[in-house]
């Protein structure tokens, strides 16, 4: 079994665990503790069954060639994703609140030597009630909020950033960076073609494009990624590849880019400016595509040998993984993705804990100066939202 088939095997059965764990809870909290009566017990539970099995379905379908009723369901069961994550998250903290009031009631009791109260059915069918009511409340609202986010328009992120060896006639120097747009069943022409005029307009010296652009093969998406063409920079654009490749054919997608103009840097670096003043560009494959494709793999050595360590340096990296080895090798700023920013609160503080440089402009501790920006992300990966966490292009500035 080849290693992207493998990881994705193993990323599926993990998938079909937790999506039939969230979907039981949610269940019970709604339907069973409710006591809802017949026939809107049997329908609710049906519904709940047919939604969750829709969900890996919906993953099955992301990367098959289909049409637009194919792509309505990914849609519409990705949303339910999201959907069911919030009520999820409502019913949890509402759970652990109870959970924290019933231990200090029952401490108090003990203190007192006071009998334990019988239990009430009717007042429990009540409060399970309220809180249910309470908890789809709470998830509609932040589902519209997170979804009218996702699919609007990228925010514009200034980012300056101060580089000690950057020449000073290159003061001033832009680079536009768009990350994870996941092209696919969700995200299509439009939106590339939206993205890039924004781009565009930003009239930058650099555009960086810092992997996880598809979900899909060359010939599924090749319509939906041509606008990428259109990209203008005065110095070039440039790519380097995210794992969402590995998953779609990287080999094929490299080649691709390049038909639109695009320069794929594979741990390699290039030199940007004008003549006597220039900055050096470096690119790496993803951190986690060693074996995923026949000579794939990331190499900063490879990327930086035989450089002046005198010359400012700029690494385009997907993951935020590596970072102090990039300033040991005399990296100044590290631009990555890969994140998304959590992407849907409250799963941003799980990613926090996994990531520790999770969006924005950090200094790399004992780095000797080296930086890194970690974007938000242009696009979304799975449920059509965004919650805490708003799509960015970021315009980094260079002083």
């Amino acid at each position: 079994m080849s290693r992207p088939l493998l990881s994705f095997v193993i990323f599926f059965t993990v998938a079909l665990l937790v999506v039939g764990g969230m979907h039981y809870y949610i269940w019970s909290r709604l339907v069973r503790d409710t006591a809802v009566g017949e026939p809107w017990r049997r329908l609710l539970t049906v519904g709940f069954v047919a939604a969750a099995v829709a969900v890996p379905v919906a993953f099955l379908t992301m990367r098959a060639r289909a049409g637009a009723l194919a792509d309505g369901f990914v849609f519409g069961a990705m949303l339910w994703m999201g959907v069911a994550f919030l009520l999820l998250s409502s019913l949890v903290l509402v759970d652990l609140a109870r959970l924290a009031a019933s231990g200090l009631g029952t401490l108090a009791d003990w203190i007192r030597h006071a009998p334990e109260a019988p239990a009430d059915p009717e007042r429990r069918k009540l409060v399970a009630r309220a809180v249910a009511g309470g908890a789809v409340l709470a998830a509609g609202g932040a589902t519209a909020f997170a979804v009218t986010s996702a699919l609007g328009d990228p925010q514009i992120h200034e980012v300056p950033v101060k580089l000690a060896r950057l020449p000073r006639k290159l003061s001033g120097l832009s680079i536009a960076q768009i990350t994870d747009l996941h092209v696919g069943r969700t995200i299509g022409e439009e939106e590339v073609r939206r993205v890039v005029e924004a781009t565009n307009r930003l009239r930058p010296d650099v555009i960086a494009l810092t992997g996880d652009f598809v979900d899909g093969s060359v010939r599924m998406l090749e319509r939906s990624v041509a606008p990428l063409a259109a990209l203008q920079a005065r110095y070039g654009v440039f790519f380097v590849t995210g794992n969402h490749e590995y998953y779609s054919g990287a080999a094929a997608w490299v080649e691709h880019l390049r038909r639109l103009g695009i320069r794929v840097l594979r741990n390699e670096r290039v030199t940007v400016g004008d003549p006597g003043a220039s900055i050096d560009l470096a690119g790496i494959d993803d951190w986690r595509s060693g074996g995923m494709a026949p000579g794939h793999g990331p190499d900063l050595a490879a990327a930086l040998a035989g450089r002046d360590p005198d010359r400012s340096l700029v690494l385009l990296a997907h993951q935020p993984r590596g970072v102090e080895e990039g300033a040991r090798a005399g990296v100044e700023l590290q631009i990555s993705g890969h994140t998304h920013g959590g992407q849907l609160f409250p799963f941003t503080m799980a990613t926090a804990l996994i990531y520790p440089y999770l969006h924005g402009l950090y200094g790399v501790r004992d780095g000797n100066g080296s930086q890194i920006f970690v974007s938000r992300g242009t696009g979304y990966w799975g449920p059509p939202m965004r919650l805490g966490s708003p799509p960015e292009i970021a315009h980094v500035v260079l002083t």
